[in-house]
């Protein structure tokens, strides 16, 4: 996936997981958020997109950052 299309898609992904899980973050924190949790989701759903196609990547981005969301809300800041 180009630099560009992970940036775009892991910021949207990071927007909308900060969203779900209700936390107030700036605007360069979400977007990291986005990206490093599109990494991980792209790790693990990489099977599911192979078979659904970019929709199954942006689910899993999503997925992602929520993942990295919890594990920041539940590790790092106490």
């Amino acid at each position: 996936m180009p630099i560009i299309a992970l940036i775009i898609i892991g910021a949207a992904a990071g927007f909308l997981a900060t969203r779900l899980m209700r936390i107030e973050a700036d605007i360069p924190t979400t977007m990291l958020i986005g990206i490093v949790g599109a990494l991980v989701g792209g790790l693990i759903l990489r099977t599911l997109l192979a078979v659904m196609g970019w929709l199954s990547g942006f689910v899993g981005a999503v997925l992602g950052a929520l993942l990295v969301i919890w594990l920041w809300q539940t590790y790092i800041r106490r």
